[in-house]
């Protein structure tokens, strides 16, 4: 009882500072808030915060408070004992699809009205900014423009605040251990498409506002005298050029034909987004970049926690390899037994012996409950990292030394959903292509381990499975033993194969999953490293790194602007007695770029002293307790079939063509008695869109199920890593 109480408060909490933060941003486009924003700046530019300390807690902090609360909150959810699946509410529905259009997704309500406000919110500041522009023209000195040129360019400006707005929540979405998107259920690869929306709007108006401005130069014969300037004060048209080139570079890098073809040129210029920021903070200056701080610091302070986290090495125990046509392989790791993570986790790997700088994501397909100090990931190699992996391991495996050597890896993750709520359903249809098995291998093994007195999980599920060639099913032989000796456990599993590239054959579906003669396993020497995976800190201990990042920012950034800005420290006395013309002489003693590195210089030793503090208490922690990994070595072994004990082929195999969903969602009802059926899905874009449709449809239609009772589909689209 008193932990419900708890959060509900924090809920409270949360509810309240984001509707302070968002009533701020509605609020400073006016003329009023202007005002007395202005003079609050100045009554707290003689305090010991200085004008920059409000602007810290106004802008930024609201967001980072918000984080820390977040996090304090699913800490107390991830102790929170098992519960029972709550009843089916009214607003269960919102998490169903309401739109489903290949350009942009599949949408639900929730998402819907957001992207609404959110629109809504850029049209309203750009209308308040540019009606009050126009009211207010004021010829500009150094440039002799015609009233439409002075009108078009406060038009390009105000360009600039939209995507100023965009940037300020651009970064949010792709944090990890701080992931703010977690509170709502949302997993890292799926808010990832809030950061590719967020970022193409950027650069959208961005470039509108650069290339309007560039116009007027250009029309007004003033360019080359504009464009190379780096203004003393004020905006400094040339940093944000630079800024503009660099955000042009890292979208075009970004798009699906260079991203999925040429993922090294996506990888490496996306790391020029410090470039970008950098320039920025000089073109906008440390006010403006107050308000999109919040975002740029907490992901400076979650990447670099995440680094040290993936300190140090592990080492690879075994691999299984599928050989043609499938090319996959299932790595085995170390874990430590304390390490739970829940179903559709996902970890991040780099192999130094592939690339030094790379990390690619991947799918965890075992269940911390089965398996204390192992985990296991599939790789499918139909990339160039991927196949260049697989290769290395092709060539140990064809060397005839004897013995495989150490490969190490650094993990990061696991990072995964706070609640099984999307599991507690009466039952589950899974629908997978491909390589979309990969999370449904966890979510198997998940529900075949819990208690079922602890847990409410399906115990009848249907899983839906697409391939094009029959041996592609070799990716199910981890769960074989759920697949072919169901009567060992409380859970009722069917599979359904459909295999769209070739013609029927007298195989079966026990037949395929038993015949491992395509699989080679090899273990690996343990001798370069003993350290097993530990995963991230706990919320609260990121709860308490954001909390003191934020401090020592602060104190950073007061020193050195009293170090360096004594004329701040003039009383509001004195600069009552100083004639106007001083009182301007004095203001422009500091030229623009020297605050801002003041504001720069703060932020990187806020950094580089919360990183070394995280790296202390890594140490600690692993000096203390290091889990010990069992040494495995040896040549690589040959796998044949497995007896099983199933008498009954319980499983469909259906060969040359694609399931058809209609039917399989009019059956599952009566097949399974269930009224509250969670589809999951997992696969190709164009499959999610089809399953996701009939989901749609099924919802907005009354659905009788067996027995005469209405049936609620509920709708979850999974993303695969691999």
């Amino acid at each position: 009882m008193a932990k419900a109480i708890q959060l509900a408060v924090l809920k409270v909490l949360m509810i309240i500072i984001f509707g302070g933060w968002i009533t701020v941003w509605i609020q400073k486009p006016t003329n009023m808030w202007t005002r007395k924003w202005k003079g609050a700046e100045d009554s707290s530019r003689y305090t010991v915060f200085g004008y920059y300390g409000l602007n810290f807690a106004v802008y930024t902090f609201p967001l980072i408070s918000l984080t820390i609360i977040g996090l304090v909150y699913l800490n107390l959810v991830s102790r929170e004992p098992p519960r029972s699946r709550p009843a089916r509410s009214a607003t269960i529905g919102f998490s169903n699809p309401v739109l489903v259009n290949s350009f942009l997704g599949i949408l639900s309500s929730i998402e819907i009205l957001a992207v609404f406000l959110f629109v809504l919110f850029l049209a309203w500041t750009y209308y308040a900014r540019i009606s009050n522009d126009f009211k207010k023209l004021m010829p500009i000195k150094s440039l002799k423009l015609d009233l439409w040129q002075l009108k078009y360019l406060r038009v390009a400006t105000r360009f600039g605040l939209l995507a100023e707005a965009c940037l300020a929540l651009l970064l949010l979405p792709i944090l990890r251990g701080m992931a703010l998107f977690q509170i709502l259920g949302i997993q890292f690869e799926a808010s990832v498409r809030y950061h590719i929306w967020l970022g193409t709007s950027m650069i959208l108006f961005a470039t509108i506002h650069g290339a309007s401005t560039l116009f007027i130069w250009g029309v007004s014969h003033h360019i080359q005298d504009e464009m190379w300037r780096w203004q003393k004060t004020g905006r400094i048209y040339l940093a944000g050029e630079i800024a503009l080139v660099t955000g042009l570079v890292i979208w075009i890098s970004s798009l699906p034909q260079i991203r999925r073809r040429r993922f090294e040129i996506f990888y490496y210029t996306h790391h020029l987004y410090i470039v970008f920021l950098i320039f920025f903070l000089f073109h906008a200056g440390d006010r403006h970049f107050y308000s999109v701080f919040a975002g740029i610091f907490l992901f400076g302070l979650d990447k670099l926690l995440r680094i040290v986290q993936s300190r140090p090495e592990t080492c690879v125990l075994s691999a299984r390899i599928f050989l043609f046509p499938s090319k996959a392989i299932e790595l085995t790791l170390p874990k430590d037994p304390r390490l739970k993570y829940t179903p559709t986790s996902v970890i991040y790997m780099k192999i130094p012996s592939i690339s030094k700088f790379q990390w690619h994501p991947f799918s965890i397909t075992s269940s911390s409950n089965l398996d204390d100090h192992t985990m296991s990931v599939v790789v499918k190699c139909n990339g160039g990292w991927t196949s260049t992996f697989y290769d290395v391991m092709q060539a140990e495996l064809d060397s005839d030394t004897g013995s495989m050597s150490c490969m190490p890896v650094s993990i990061e993750g696991p990072y995964g959903p706070a609640s099984l709520d999307f599991l507690r359903h009466d039952s589950l249809l899974m629908i997978a292509g491909g390589a979309g098995i990969t999370p449904f291998l966890g979510i198997l093994n998940e529900i075949a381990s819990v208690n079922s007195s602890r847990y409410r999980f399906p115990t009848r599920v249907q899983l839906i499975y697409v391939v094009k060639k029959s041996l592609d099913i070799c990716l199910l032989n981890s769960v074989s033993s759920l697949l072919l000796n169901q009567s060992s456990t409380q859970l009722s599993l069917k599979l359904k194969v459909y295999v769209t590239q070739e013609e029927r054959s007298n195989a079966t579906v026990r037949g395929l999953v038993n015949d491992l003669s395509l699989v080679r396993t090899v273990n690996f020497s343990t001798e370069c490293s003993n350290y097993a995976v530990h995963g991230p800190e706990s919320p609260l201990w990121m709860a308490a790194m954001a909390a003191l990042s934020s401090i020592k920012f602060m104190v950073s950034l007061m020193c050195f602007n009293h170090i360096f800005l004594p004329h701040e420290k003039k009383s509001a006395v004195t600069e009552k007695m100083v004639v106007p013309s001083e009182k301007k002489a004095a203001k422009e003693k500091t030229p623009s770029s020297v605050v801002d590195l003041l504001l720069l210089a703060s932020f990187i030793i806020t950094l580089a002293c919360s990183t070394f503090l995280a790296s202390i208490l890594r140490w600690k922690r692993l000096k203390k307790d290091i889990p010990p990994v069992s040494p495995k070595q040896g040549k690589a072994t040959e796998h044949g079939s497995v007896e099983t004990r199933s008498p009954v082929e319980e499983h469909e195999l259906h060969f040359g063509g694609r399931p058809d969903f209609q039917d399989i969602f009019s059956k599952f009802p009566n097949e399974t008695g269930g009224s509250d059926i969670g589809v999951l899905v997992c696969g190709p874009v164009s499959m999610k869109e089809s399953v996701a449709s009939l989901c749609q449809l099924k919802s907005q239609g009354l659905n009788i199920g067996s027995r005469g009772k209405k049936t609620y589909f509920s709708f979850h689209s999974l993303n695969f890593t691999l």
